[in-house]
């Protein structure tokens, strides 16, 4: 197709070109598309929640046995602090200095040997005063003294580990600073820290699991949609459903919406393709049986009919490669175009066309339309190369934003079109000016691959300059 001219025709070879498809050969391999799998969706869910649910078990288990072992050994050592307290308030001075209990101490543990419970007095220049359940064994002694209770494990009995709770002070009528020592076996206190953290890990063990087997099933009824779009997508592909069905969550939703959009969209795409090669089969029919039956006949013009009916196919096979092009690029929902750039190229080269018409533009100069370059530097041609051609002389385009969409307007000052025929003059081959080359199909093509933009093409009446005004509108970004 050659648009514009001798000028354009580089144009119309690089579109039939680039609409050229290229034939496999009968050895080259069935295409195929691969996708990488990184790893299951469920699987590296359930992963992340097992590890934050260890994370946090962990921790709150550790802060827990902590605070829990911090009181049951608090409460161990108030009992030795009372009976430190209880062997202080009863201990007095002897005839001989040394120290004496004014009552015994009341735990029957003191008086048997090896029971786990023991005490001891200590003062410089006075045998060890130990009680009688320690026997002949001697509480260790040593450090700094303290006027306040001091309490700690010892290792000095090799078979029995003891919690020691002591006090250094003086008592009334000596000069003697005596330590006061209560000691008593942590078996006790060990299995009940070893029994409250077996209870920890047990029932954390269990709140793990329990949690963790809540988020394999909330992981498992989570992406259950997913599924179910695959089987769907699945029944789709092989042909026993149309459309993708049934009710989804919100979340989904609009994935389900926008698959439905593109098995419609592909569905136009293919009837728009079975349509435009029924069109052209039909559109072919006639010419190939004109030339037929003139070659048949042996008529003396087969020549002149062969050009002739050759040029009318051509014309057909133009027109529905420039709509091949357009509707092949529309799949891109990234098609758009600066529109002035278009419009200054178009006026350069329709300057250089037509020397003695004057083509003026104004308008917006940032608008962006919806559409690929070449399909609007191909409408663009069209429509100023027909208002040069049919014109008086002034070409005058205009571009605006307009609700969304860019709209320009191209204008002559030539004799128009009368309204009765603005709507025939779309039709492939119809021309009102047989007297000027062109093969017809220009408003035709115009019209088709701006429909296939969503976009429209009307004729109207030059009110400035008093002869045909086209209003070309396609979406616009922003």
């Amino acid at each position: 197709m050659k648009p514009w001219g001798g000028l354009l025709d580089t144009w119309a070879a690089r579109h039939d070109k680039a609409a050229t498809p290229v034939q496999p050969g009968p050895n080259d391999p069935r295409p195929r598309s691969y996708v990488r799998v990184t790893g299951s969706l469920s699987r590296r869910m359930i992963l992340i929640a097992a590890a934050w649910i260890l994370l946090l078990l962990s921790g709150g288990g550790y802060a827990l046995d902590r605070v829990l072992t911090s009181a049951i050994t608090r409460n161990f050592d108030d009992q030795l602090d009372y009976l430190l307290s209880s062997m202080i308030v009863s201990a007095q001075i002897g005839p001989e200095g040394e120290v004496v209990f004014d009552r015994e101490l009341n735990d029957q543990r003191f008086l048997e040997p090896g029971s786990g419970l023991y005490w001891q007095v200590n003062g410089k220049g006075f045998e060890p005063f130990p009680s009688r359940s320690l026997w002949d064994r001697k509480l260790p002694v040593g450090g700094p003294r303290h006027k306040d209770i001091r309490t700690y494990n010892s290792d000095a009995f090799p078979d029995e580990k003891l919690r020691i709770a002591e006090r250094d002070l003086t008592l009334p009528g000596s000069p003697v600073r005596w330590r006061f020592q209560v000691a008593e076996s942590r078996i006790v206190l060990d299995e009940q820290i070893l029994v409250l953290r077996r209870t920890l890990v047990r029932s954390f063990l269990l709140l793990g699991l329990g949690l963790i087997v809540m988020a394999a099933l909330q992981t498992w009824y989570g992406l259950l949609p997913l599924r179910k779009l695959r089987y769907a997508i699945a029944r789709l592909r092989s042909g026993e459903a149309a459309r993708l069905e049934g009710s989804m969550p919100a979340e989904v939703a609009p994935m389900v919406e926008e698959l439905n959009a593109l098995v419609e969209h592909n569905d136009r795409q293919a009837e728009e393709a079975r349509r435009h090669a029924g069109n052209l089969a039909h559109a072919l029919k006639t010419p190939l049986t004109v030339i037929m039956n003139a070659a048949a006949a042996g008529q003396d013009d087969l020549v002149d009919t062969v050009i002739r009916e050759a040029r009318t196919m051509r014309r057909q096979v133009d027109h529905h490669l420039a709509r091949a092009r357009a509707v092949g690029r529309r799949g891109s929902a990234h098609s758009r175009s600066e529109v002035w750039p278009s419009v200054e190229a178009v006026e350069r080269a329709v300057s250089r066309l037509y020397p003695n018409v004057r083509v003026d533009v104004d308008g917006a100069r940032d608008l962006v339309a919806r559409i690929e370059r070449q399909d609007l530097d191909e409408i663009l041609g069209n429509l100023v190369e027909n208002a040069a051609k049919y014109g008086g002389g002034s070409v005058f385009v205009t571009v605006r934003a307009d609700m969304g969409f860019a709209e320009i307007m191209v204008e002559d000052d030539g004799v128009g079109i009368p309204e009765a025929d603005r709507q025939r003059i779309f039709d492939r081959g119809v021309r009102l000016d047989s007297g000027k080359p062109g093969t017809g199909l220009g408003l035709a093509i115009v019209r088709d691959v701006a429909e296939i933009y969503e976009g429209t093409v009307t004729l109207e009446e030059s009110e400035d300059l008093g002869g045909l005004l086209v209003r070309l509108r396609l979406p616009a970004f922003g």
